[in-house]
């Protein structure tokens, strides 16, 4: 690969003047429209109209005032001489019919910033990436397009440099140096789910962000009904909580699988046996046949209404629940007590009528005289006074008073019960009896494991408490709050997203799958993650196993191959240990080098404490301003914890998932490969650095001993 000389300093500060200038005339402009949507955000919404277009307008009075950072980053020089400005959002001058001053990364003539190589320059002499802190251009970096340079990378002088940059412990946007590969999949048509695979380091987090920004801006419907963004812990979502904000989007709802029930919280741990039963898919037709059994019994109502009964037939009936069939528990209570209102009603005015007929057939001459002695005109509206019809106004009166009446309300609720989620999937958990029933493909061993867990909710509870609180519906139609669409998706459990992002989706259980469809059943799903790290406790090996039950074979791939963040000299360790977690994957191709070569060193027990905290300090200077994580074995985490630093991350393979370092240092990597599916979290702990690794190895002989 041939790599571009450095601009001289003559022809970089020239160009970085250039740019300085640029950067100045959109500042001043982004700013300018700014002002102007604040002051008509002063403005008092007096309809439902006008707080819609005010909603929009706070939105773009939002994105303006976050683009500050690398509000510019980018150009393209076009064969033709024009020049495009690339950046984080989009600028218009004073002539709004003109070429736009700034160009969105997102908009389509954005594109060929990250797309255009030597072989094809889609019509470009040249593209720059500029370099900013602040309001200050900093450096330039230019590729020309003519063939005279090749690389694989876009950008590569601002990509290398971007990630030798420190790590602060949060991650940031990277719309300015991300890569072909990276940007197909970003602007990928989303009419289905699409699952991602790629390894550590080849940007799998940052292509799930930037696809949801890019997806905000290219389909407003998704903006309306907001877009979920689903990670693996909360520590994970606050490493990424700076993202999406900084690009200016707020219709975007973060959460955990455990949080997505609004006021139901995990309450306690759960063995990895009794996770994986609950996460198979057979649970959803056992709680869908168990929901069901609670329906209520077909057979002859009968109701008082003022004085008199009234029997609904029990085939009226099966009419009335045939038309409400298919619908949430509550939804078809809902629906079937209004029908029976109607029927009620129905039959109130078919007594009276008959009664009103009897009397005419044996009164019909004295209604007569009746009539002439009133003086009666045919033409005179009709009514129960009159003729003992009720008037259409009086038989809507008699329906609302019928749907009001709380002796009525109260048989609705005796015949067909208001049920309770957590009530109903306890009962169920803690009846063997009921468990044999309902999920017969337990083992009498498994039901009995799960009959005697304790009450709190595990992790693996809460997508069969979704389930069930999906298929018995919400019992009052949901109230919207709260001034953004946001507010209202993340407090209602049944909101239907526009599209739903899934990071480390190799660890949802098959549960957990039906937990994401149900909130978007237009299966408008991004799915990212690396199949190779999977730590959660079902048995998939592979993405076709993982989705199969939910999703069939109703999904496409998409493969990231490069690693850009771990460097080479790390990657080259991993091979080995893809191999012992029996993967069929190849590594991603490291682009980078560190220059440091990963350290071992070999220690007792006895020493590990002082020698990992004296490890762990000179890290820490030698990467000054950046961040250290140690990753070890869970039953050593407390022992660390306890000899370093409060503000020194020390985690699990596991709970290290997704985060990355400047430097990391691992502990006992030989004890983490005896965890549960331990070569897989090896994986994941070799693979967290951007610059150095070392390992603390526990001498072998005294491992074994200790066991």
């Amino acid at each position: 690969m041939r790599r571009k000389p450095a601009l001289d300093n003559g022809t970089a500060a020239a160009a970085i003047a250039e740019e300085q200038e640029f950067l100045d005339q959109a500042t001043a402009r982004r700013d300018t429209l700014a002002d102007h949507l604040q002051a008509e955000l002063s403005a008092e919404a007096l309809d439902a109209l006008e707080r819609a277009r005010l909603r929009m307008l706070r939105q773009q009075y939002e994105e303006l005032r976050r683009a500050t950072e690398g509000l510019v980053f980018g150009r393209l020089d076009g064969l033709d001489g024009t020049v495009r400005h690339i950046g984080r959002v989009g600028l218009r001058d004073d002539d709004e019919d003109g070429e736009p001053l700034l160009v969105d990364w997102r908009a389509p003539a954005a594109r060929p910033f990250y797309t255009a190589t030597a072989v094809d320059p889609q019509g470009l002499a040249r593209r720059r990436h500029i370099r900013t802190t602040g309001s200050a251009v900093v450096g330039v970096d230019d590729e020309p397009l003519d063939g005279t340079i090749t690389t694989d990378l876009v950008g590569e002088g601002a990509l290398l440099a971007a990630l030798d940059q420190r790590r602060t412990g949060r991650m940031s946007t990277a719309i300015s140096t991300l890569q072909r590969e990276q940007d197909d999949i970003i602007r990928a048509e989303a009419t289905g789910p699409l699952i991602v695979q790629g390894g550590p380091g080849t940007g799998k987090t940052v292509v799930a962000l930037h696809r949801v920004a890019y997806l905000l801006f290219a389909h407003q419907t998704m903006a309306e009904q907001a877009v979920l963004v689903l990670g693996p812990s909360p520590r994970f979502l606050d490493y990424i909580g700076q993202v999406l904000p900084a690009l200016g989007e707020t219709a975007v709802v973060a959460a955990t699988c455990d949080t997505l029930l609004p006021g139901i919280s995990v309450g306690r741990d759960e063995s990895r046996t009794l996770a994986e039963i609950k996460g198979r898919a057979l649970w959803q037709p056992a709680l869908d046949n168990y929901v069901t059994s609670l329906l209520p019994r077909l057979r002859d109502l009968k109701l008082r209404w003022e004085g008199e009964f009234y029997v609904i037939p029990a085939a009226t009936v099966s009419q009335a629940l045939a038309a409400v069939r298919g619908r949430p528990y509550h939804q078809a209570r809902r629906a079937f007590a209004e029908q029976l209102h109607h029927i009620l009603a129905e039959a109130v005015i078919d007594q009276r009528e008959a009664l009103m007929n009897e009397m005419e057939e044996g009164f019909e001459d004295i209604l007569a005289r009746v009539d002439r002695s009133m003086h009666y005109d045919p033409g005179a509206p009709a009514g129960s006074d009159v003729d003992g019809l009720l008037s259409e106004q009086e038989v809507e009166d008699l329906r609302q008073r019928i749907s009001e009446n709380v002796a009525i309300a109260r048989f609705v609720e005796t015949w067909w019960p208001t049920l309770d989620a957590e009530t109903l999937l306890s009962d169920l958990l803690t009846d063997g009896d009921l468990l044999a029933r309902f999920a017969p493909q337990l083992s009498v061993e498994e039901i009995a494991a799960i009959a005697a867990e304790p009450a709190p909710w595990a992790s693996s509870d809460i997508p069969l408490l979704d389930a069930v609180a999906d298929l018995l519906g919400d019992i009052d139609a949901p109230q919207q709050q709260g001034e953004f669409v946001a507010d209202h998706a993340r407090r209602q459990r049944g909101w239907v997203y526009g599209h739903i992002t899934v990071d480390e989706a190799q660890e949802l259980s098959e549960m957990q799958w039906h937990m994401v469809v149900r909130r978007c059943p237009s299966r408008s799903i991004t799915a990212v993650g690396d199949i190779d790290q999977a730590e959660a406790a079902h048995r998939h090996t592979s993405w076709a196993q993982a989705v199969q039950a939910v999703l069939g074979d109703r999904w496409t791939s998409a493969e990231l191959t490069i690693c850009y963040r771990t460097p080479r000299e790390v990657m080259e360790l991993t091979e080995p240990v893809l191999r012992q977690a029996c993967s069929h994957n190849a590594p991603p191709r490291a682009v980078r080098a560190s220059g440091i070569s990963p350290w071992v060193r070999t220690v007792t027990p006895a020493e590990l404490g002082d020698v990992a905290a004296e490890a762990v300090r000179h890290l820490r200077e030698r990467w000054h301003g950046g961040t250290v994580g140690v990753i070890a074995p869970a039953d050593r985490i407390a022992e660390l914890q306890a000899v370093l630093d409060d503000d020194v991350p020390v985690l699990s393979a596991a709970q290290s998932k997704g985060l990355e370092w400047d430097a990391t240092l691992l502990v006992d990597p030989n004890g983490i490969t005896t965890e549960p599916r331990g070569w897989n979290g090896l994986y994941v702990a070799l693979t967290r650095c951007t610059q150095e690794l070392g390992q603390l190895v526990i001498a072998q002989s005294v491992r074994r001993s200790a066991r």
